[in-house]
This record gives C-alpha cells, structure tokens and sequence, in this order.
C-alpha cells in the first residue's frame, strides 16, 4: 500500500508551499545519509524526496490529489511523462533513485538554502559562521557559494605594562607606547597587581570590515617604598625608641597624599596598629579604607658608657615583662 505524501512529510492536505518548504528542509536534515548513518536512512530520505517532488510541484499535486500515484505515473492529459516515465524514473514510484546513481543518495530536488543550512559550515559556503558571529563569506560547495570576502574580527593585542603604587591606589590615567602608538589609558583607583584592563578596538585591524580587536593589558603595581597595601588599608611600619615608646610621642606621618599629626600613648608594644580612618584606597561605590601606623620598638645598638650606665640603673627598678604561668616552669 502506497505511503500518502502529505504523511510522509508530516503535514496536512491543506499546507502552503511555504509549509511544504519547511518540513521538506527539516526532515532533509534529519534524514540525509550524509548527516544519518543509521540503517533505512537513505530509503527514508528517497521518499521524502519523492513526496516533496511531488507535493512542490503544482500539476504533479494536483494530478496527486486527484488521481494519487497513480495519476501523477500517468502524467497530465495530452502526453508528458511524470516521474516515473521514460527517463524520469526513481524512488519509491519508478524503482531507481533519483540522487546521483542507483541506490545512492545525492542532492538533486534539494533547494540550495537548505543544502547550505546544513552542510555550508563543514564546505566554506553562506551556512558557515565567521569569527565572533560573523556570517562566512566564501566559495561555496556545489555552487552555491557567492565568492564575497569572509568578514573577521581583529585579534586581541595583549601586553604587560608597570603602574606605579600611588596611581594603582588613587586612580588617575597613564600613558602607554604599544607598537609605536601612544594609548591614554584611565586606571581606576584600587587596582590591585595582576588585574587587566581592556582597551576596546586598539587591538589588531578586522579583516574586510571587521572590528579592531581589543589591547588587553595585564596590570603589574610596583611597590611603593614604606607603604603597603591589605586591600583596601594602608600600612606603614612607624619606628619607635625605647624612650618614645615608654613615654609617649607625637609623630609626623606621611600619608599616600600628604600627612597627619599622630599621637602615640606611652606604654605601646610593638606591632600595635594605630588608625588614621578614611585615609586608606577609595575605590569606587565603595567605603574608603583606613591607614593604619605599625609600631615597631627599636632597641638602640650602640651605647656609650653613659647610656649603658643609666639604662642599667633603670632596668634594675622596672619589672620583668615575663609573668604567669608559662615562666613559671
């Protein structure tokens, strides 16, 4: 019993040409036993080839939806052979195949576009995708191809480039020579070492149109010679003598960007971490950091025989710092 096309293809009696292109293509993609290997395929394509013929062709249709297969073997009134007459025969209606040999299955009956869909990536032809989404312009397979130049996006240009800790910290713009151009780049404050910036289109030129690519630049921060940096404080190591210490001072300290008046109590340990808040990286839509004092107690090296003498006699009447129970073992 004779398969009925409008089945084959999967629509209804009632479908546009446009609904026939459709489901022709889509099924062309799912049975073609170039892109199916699995067993029937190619007996599976033959017949939807022959229906999509059939049904595409608005006489055979009509003679098809008259008369069936049969009418359509038959050919319109008047002589002319259909598909299955002299020198047409093929597929399921005529015994041959009509894609490129006996039993094999070719491409004759299938619309370009559809042709292109699915094989235009694998041949250089309009189904191909360029870079970066580009559509691929090229020599195509089986003549569809329309020779137009493949539109590319340029390459990235990566480089590494030294910032000083004060800009890296306040922000500001630097100036940076990349293959002989001169390239203003704006830092943004509180960027830390290792990071990248993106400059876009100052990479490598597109190719036929295409956009610039980007100047990536990888971020290397320098050290600043008494300040450092736990993300977003400031630390600075703030020497102190064994008197300044056990009295109390003031000392001048010099900030990032200018300086403050700190008070140190007496009685201060070192490594204790006096705050100057607010005073630290200001990175944007965020809350400053602070600048933190690190105290550190410098025993003198060289004494005379004065000062030995005194701290001798001070020593004798202060207390020993090493109390409880660990020293008492």
């Amino acid at each position: 019993m004779e398969r009925d096309l409008y089945e084959l293809l999967g629509v209804s009696k009632s479908a546009s040409a446009d609904d026939l292109k459709k489901a022709h293509r889509k099924m062309v993609r799912q049975y073609h036993p170039d892109v199916n290997k699995e067993p029937g395929a190619d007996k599976k394509f033959a017949e939807i080839q022959e229906a999509y013929d059939v049904l595409s062709d608005p006489e055979k249709r009509k003679l098809y939806d008259q008369f069936g297969i049969a009418g359509v073997k038959a050919g319109p009134v008047g002589g002319g052979a259909g598909p299955g007459g002299a020198g047409g025969a093929g597929g399921p209606f005529g015994g041959g195949s009509p894609f490129g040999g006996q039993g094999g299955a070719g491409w004759q009956g299938v619309d370009p576009e559809t042709f292109e869909e699915i094989f235009g990536g694998m041949f250089g032809g309009r189904g191909g995708r360029g870079a970066r989404g580009g559509r691929a312009r090229g020599a195509g397979f089986g003549g569809f191809g329309d020779d137009e130049p493949q539109v590319q996006r340029g390459a990235d240009h990566e480089v590494k480039e030294t910032i000083d800790f004060t800009t890296a910290a306040r922000g500001g713009t630097r100036s940076f020579t990349v293959n002989g151009q001169n390239i203003e780049v704006r830092i943004p404050a509180g960027i830390a070492d290792g990071a990248k910036l993106a400059v876009r289109g100052k990479g490598a030129g597109g190719a036929h149109g295409g956009p610039a690519g980007d100047l990536i630049i990888h971020v290397k921060v320098a050290a600043h010679p008494w300040i450092r940096r736990d993300g977003d404080d400031l630390l600075m190591d703030v020497p102190l003598s064994v008197a300044e210490a056990a009295l109390g001072t003031t000392v001048r300290i010099p900030l990032l960007e200018g300086s403050v008046s700190m008070k140190v109590p007496g009685g201060v340990r070192s490594g204790q971490k006096l705050r100057v808040k607010g005073k630290g990286i200001a990175r944007a839509k965020a809350d400053p950091g602070d600048f933190y004092a690190v105290l550190q107690i410098e025993a003198p090296k060289d004494l005379d025989a004065a000062q030995r003498k005194l701290l001798e006699e001070l020593a004798a009447t202060l207390p020993c710092p090493r109390t409880g129970p660990a020293w008492e073992a």
